[in-house]
């Protein structure tokens, strides 16, 4: 008698290294909305990196729902929330995305822009809903531990030279330009410490207090809610930290807090707002930054610098990449 093989359901996880697929996904974002660089056209960067990021999405092996999208907060042609993308095969995930982090840097031909890409196992992301700013505090791996947000700035910055074994006059908080930002710069100002101000890219700030070479220490300040949630996929990776609080801009926020059961005082960790040991980033840098290079176009053809991360293994790999336009389809 002839025995019947046993089938095995496949996994729910996604236990294979997506970030290496999703890297094509935000290179052909970065591709499409670098050609706008410096145009100072917007909403043109924003459609280009969606359109390009959406089609080339159709093809990863996923069944993927987009729990993080700014079409809400931007009123911009982005990935919407609660959109499915993918090919439906595959694991079931929480995708968070940012097409062009960076749209008004890209739009002016400033440093510092990325597309970006997030997945984690379906249901783990923190979804924040309409509670689009949050306070946040973000460093490496070497200080994770040192800092609690709801201490002052001074103790933080103190606790993070100790880790990090310099003076506190040494030290690099890179913060988002912003009026309500000010109090944190002036926090800063007055310990001696250092400051580099963004102007936009909430992401790469975060990121960028994970990677050495990029000078910066710790990250400050009230910034974007779906920004929190993508860096928090990346810092998993890595071995940082990033702590949040929900900043409600007024009152009727407020409310919309009280009404979905969000705790104002919580503190938000790294876990809190993705709840997977198996979480997987792409970024490829649209303009020059600390974190990346930018998109740049020859004859031929045009190179992209991207980053991807796994954090199951920790694993980050920086990719440099050619892709010659005469043996594919143009993107943009």
């Amino acid at each position: 008698m002839t025995e019947t093989p046993t089938t095995h359901a496949l996994p729910a996880r996604p236990d294979r290294n997506l970030a290496l697929e999703l890297v094509r996904v935000t290179e052909a974002a970065a591709m499409a909305s670098s050609r706008f660089m410096g145009r100072g056209d917007k909403v043109g960067v924003d459609q280009a990196a969606v359109d390009a990021m959406r089609k080339m999405l159709s093809t990863v092996e996923v069944d993927g729902i987009v729990v993080i999208g700014e079409g809400e907060k931007d009123e911009a042609p982005m990935l919407y929330n609660g959109e499915r993308v993918g090919d439906g095969t595959g694991p079931k995930i929480d995708v968070a995305v940012d097409p062009v982090d960076g749209t008004t840097l890209t739009a002016r031909g400033a440093d510092g822009a990325l597309a970006v890409i997030a997945l984690a196992e379906r249901g783990s992301m923190f979804a924040p809903g309409s509670l689009v700013y949050m306070d946040k505090i973000a460093v490496g791996e070497e200080a994770a531990g040192t800092v609690d947000i709801n201490a002052p700035v001074a103790h933080n910055l103190r606790r993070v030279a100790k880790a990090l074994g310099k003076g506190v006059t040494d030290v690099t908080a890179v913060i988002l330009d912003r009026p309500r930002n000010e109090p944190y710069m002036d926090a800063v100002r007055e310990t001696g410490a250092r400051i580099r101000l963004i102007t936009d890219g909430d992401i790469s700030g975060a990121i960028s207090t994970a990677k050495t070479a990029s000078g910066v220490d710790i990250l400050l300040g009230i910034g974007g809610s779906p920004e929190a949630v993508t860096a928090a996929c990346a810092m998993a990776a890595t071995g940082g930290e990033l702590q949040c609080k929900i900043w409600p801009r007024d009152d009727t926020e407020r409310q919309y807090a009280v009404d979905e059961g969000i705790d104002l005082d919580q503190v938000l960790t790294t876990r809190d707002l993705v709840n997977s040991d198996h979480t997987f980033f792409a970024a490829t840098g649209v303009t020059n930054g600390d974190l990346l290079e930018g998109v740049s176009f020859t004859g031929d053809g045009a190179r992209t610098h991207s980053v991807v991360m796994r954090s199951r293994t920790g694993t980050v790999r920086y990719i440099d990449a050619f892709h010659r336009f005469d043996r594919r389809e143009p993107i943009g």
